[in-house]
């Protein structure tokens, strides 16, 4: 056989390849011209390979990294291959394909690069699975998996089937007022107004004319009746946050609305009938409260009918990669940008922290991260000192035990969120998956 024979052979075999394979497969020249288009690619894009080739491919394919961060690009810079990296690409009928990206340089027989190589593949049924179990792990805007949260998943939705008064005690940043909007959202009184208010940021003059409204000339400037956040709430739920906050004559008044769902706004004559939903709040210890003498007992019972106990963040660290992904998520959607997810040294920092500003300080710290993040994936020059600092003293001498600890949570967490799956968990982690055997190794955790 011929050399030529023999090339005329070889290229039919790999054509015959890659058009058997399910990945889309694209070449570009040296201008950015598409030169080869896979069967694959037409099926993706929904785009026809003679309309694709000779195009410039940022046209064809509208991706989410052809503006700032092309995979490609980067590639025939650097000589660097991308493996797996996550965006979406613009089909024929305008629809988001989520993909995933590897890339590589194309070189002649002689070693000259005359373009370059881009295979993708299609995620869209792996992100509706992953949506299906993100739903599974919601409830309402609280995102968690934790065991620790497990009663609180089960017992809402009874909760929000009855009328009683609801006492959520929790740290602050914990939450509270996302789980009393997750219990009127799955109420029959979703459809009706959620009011809130925060009754340690107002004195109680102030508080109490909010909460119950005034006529007019009940008080110098009063030149108009208002109604108060009761008659606002209506039939729907009135949210007492910070409740251990209020005084002691404000705590009578509130008493009497709760056992005979009657009021007066400041300056009535005549008694204002209300169907409210109140959930209360605190961050306080209630019971302790009591007990000094600072909060009414039958006041402390009458709100006491149901209690849900949120717990701290560092009591629920498992929760930390999906509650990540879950802020990474809505700041792309907010910020227009498209950050892929988080590098395992940032995670392992994460892990180390104790949060005491829980789940409002973590969303904060992503949020700025987010921001000053130039590449596409949060990494620890992204962290506050706070963070960083911290972690650093761990490491002196070598890897310390809060880092192996913040390890060992990290992999059992991405195991937990993907049903055992280890390949799935490396991908979450961002790391190649014989590696997370390796670490698992190391710290004596178990393949599942």
């Amino acid at each position: 056989m011929t050399v030529k024979n023999k090339k005329t052979l070889t290229k039919a075999s790999t054509e015959a390849i890659l058009e058997s394979i399910s990945d889309g497969v694209f070449t570009v020249d040296s201008e950015w011209r598409i030169s080869s288009f896979n069967r694959a690619a037409e099926t993706i894009t929904g785009i026809d390979r003679d309309d694709a080739i000779g195009r410039p491919c940022s046209e064809v394919f509208k991706s989410s990294m052809c503006e700032t961060s092309c995979a490609l690009r980067n590639t025939l810079e650097t000589g660097k291959q991308t493996v797996n990296r996550t965006g979406f690409i613009i089909d024929r009928q305008g629809r988001k394909i989520p993909v995933s990206v590897s890339t590589a340089v194309l070189r002649d027989a002689s070693g000259r690069v005359i373009g370059g190589a881009e295979t993708f593949r299609d995620l869209s049924e792996v992100e509706a699975l992953r949506h299906e179990l993100s739903e599974r792990s919601r409830l309402g805007d609280l995102v968690t998996r934790s065991s620790s949260m497990r009663q609180i998943s089960e017992l809402a939705p009874l909760v929000a089937a009855s009328s009683s008064t609801v006492l959520i005690n929790g740290e602050t940043g914990t939450g509270k007022e996302l789980l009393a909007r997750a219990i009127h959202g799955m109420s029959k009184r979703a459809a009706k107004p959620f009011v809130a208010i925060n009754c340690g940021a107002l004195p109680d003059t102030l508080l109490e004319s909010e909460l119950f409204g005034y006529r007019k000339g009940a008080f110098t400037g009063a030149t108009q009746d208002k109604p108060g956040l009761f008659a606002r709430a209506a039939a729907g739920t009135l949210f007492l946050d910070e409740i251990g906050d209020i005084s002691p004559a404000l705590q009578i008044r509130l008493l009497r609305v709760l056992q005979e769902h009657t009021y007066e706004p400041l300056g009535g004559t005549r008694a204002v009938s209300t169907d409210a939903r109140v959930i209360a709040a605190t961050h306080r210890d209630l019971a302790e409260l009591v007990k000094n003498g600072r909060f009414r007992e039958d006041l402390y019972y009458r709100i006491n009918v149901i209690r849900l106990e949120l717990p701290p963040l560092r009591r629920r660290k498992e929760d930390i990669p999906l509650l990540v992904e879950h802020f990474i998520e809505r700041f792309n959607r907010l910020q227009q940008k498209n950050i892929a997810g988080i590098a395992p040294a940032a995670l392992e920092l994460l892990f180390a922290h104790d949060w005491p500003g829980n789940v409002r300080e973590l969303e904060n710290v992503i949020e700025r991260a987010f921001v000053i993040c130039t590449g596409d994936r949060i990494t620890p020059e992204n962290l506050p000192e706070e963070l960083t600092g911290r972690a650093g003293k761990n490491r002196s001498g070598g890897i310390g035990a809060a880092v192996n600890q913040a390890e060992r949570q990290s992999i059992q967490a991405a195991l937990q969120n993907c049903n055992g799956n280890c390949q799935a968990a490396a991908r979450m982690l961002g790391v190649h998956k014989t590696t997370l055997y390796r670490k698992m190794k190391v710290l004596g955790l178990k393949r599942p």
